[in-house]
């Protein structure tokens, strides 16, 4: 059985997980989202998913598009800091 079927956003209107903004009313519903990530079985899947794939949009995995992209720049740092010292 595929992941997808586990999870908790399956049960939900799809648009509560694409906010069209990152502040004022969009915050209550970036709240709703997350609490609905928080009750999931495959919440960790759908994060390595959402960053795997370079999800850019939406709440994936209990995160919002600006928390994987500081993420991912901070993985990218680390990287660069890790690839320098060894070189």
């Amino acid at each position: 059985m595929h992941w997808l079927e586990w999870a908790a956003c399956s049960r939900v209107d799809p648009d509560l997980f694409f906010p069209i903004s990152q502040g004022g009313p969009a915050l209550t519903q970036i709240d709703e989202t997350k609490a609905v990530c928080g009750r999931c079985a495959v919440v960790r899947q759908c994060f390595d998913w959402a960053l795997r794939m370079g999800q850019v949009e939406g709440v994936s995995g209990g995160t919002t598009e600006i928390e994987r992209r500081a993420l991912r720049q901070n993985e990218a740092r680390r990287t660069k800091q890790h690839v320098t010292t060894v070189a």
